[in-house]
């Protein structure tokens, strides 16, 4: 059991991130300082810089809690299912765990809107780009630690998690510009774009898309729910 201490932390650690975000939101990244973070969230500005080392490290935390769920669960889906069809179960299953994990820390909609204030601030864009690559490296490891491949000599889980996660980049990039911070739109943005991998690096690109229901072992389509956002930070659903 969490002791008493360990709790405060937490909620003080909470605290910190969601009036950074809120004050994110309201007056840009770069007019808000660490100093007006700590007086609005009733602390000093030496105990912010105990839980961060500066205002960068706020905008990308919840981000990182959503990408170790993922990875958790990637990590557990089963040995026979081919590693796409694993990335993309891994999300799917992982939806409500993920938006539990987000919604202790912030809300949902301040979560989806802040994915929108990265994508839009050239400064976050560029801190969120080296961050996913650092991403996509530990998933690519771990998709050739799972097929039982050595990735110093096979690229294909670098060129697959590559792929993978560039998708859901660029379809949350075009959901970012839409400036609505609606959560099945956001899951929507992302599934539709998913779909499409498999037909879009076929060959044949005559006729219809092909859904990923053509992937062996891919799960159903998912109702409506709640969504969020990185690599895969990216809005998924609850």
């Amino acid at each position: 059991m969490t002791g008493l201490r360990e709790r405060k932390k937490l909620r003080t650690r909470n605290a910190l991130i969601r009036t950074a975000h809120e004050l994110f939101l309201s007056q840009g990244y770069e007019r808000t300082t660490v100093e007006e973070i700590a007086t609005s969230a009733s602390v000093s500005e030496r105990t912010f810089f105990r839980y961060f080392a500066g205002k960068e490290d706020v905008v990308f935390v919840v981000q990182e809690a959503v990408q170790e769920r993922y990875l958790a669960r990637f990590a557990a889906r089963p040995a026979e299912e081919p590693p796409l069809v694993a990335l993309r179960n891994a999300m799917d299953a992982g939806w409500r765990e993920i938006g539990a994990t987000i919604e202790e820390i912030v809300p949902a909609d301040v979560y989806l809107r802040m994915w929108q204030l990265i994508e839009t601030t050239p400064t976050l864009s560029a801190l969120q780009l080296g961050r996913s690559q650092a991403m996509e490296d530990e998933l690519a490891v771990a998709v050739a630690r799972r097929v039982g491949v050595e990735l110093a000599e096979d690229p294909r889980p670098r060129v697959l998690v590559a792929a993978f996660c560039g998708v859901l980049r660029t379809a949350m990039h075009v959901w970012g510009s839409t400036g609505n911070p609606d959560l099945d739109s956001a899951r929507r943005q992302a599934g539709e774009y998913l779909d499409l991998l498999p037909s879009a690096l076929s060959e044949d690109w005559g006729g219809t898309a092909t859904s990923r229901s053509a992937l062996p072992g891919a799960r159903p389509p998912v109702p409506p729910g709640r969504a969020l956002p990185g690599c895969p930070g990216h809005p998924v659903g609850k």
